[in-house]
């Protein structure tokens, strides 16, 4: 078996590459948006303890 004829996967190759193409992408999308969501709750909780030092003066 030859690496073109691996890669084309018995004439599905197209349809398996583009699977784990998109899974690839989806799963990098939701590393960088739980990233995302991570910092806006941090900044949020930051933000809250701020507030409450500034209240308990």
């Amino acid at each position: 078996m030859s690496f073109q004829q691996w890669l084309s996967m018995g004439g599905y190759g197209f349809y398996v590459w583009a699977a784990y193409g998109m899974t690839a992408l989806l799963l990098v999308g939701e590393v960088l948006y739980l990233i995302q969501q991570r910092r806006a709750r941090l900044r949020t909780l930051r933000r809250l303890a701020r507030m409450n030092r500034s209240e308990s003066r």
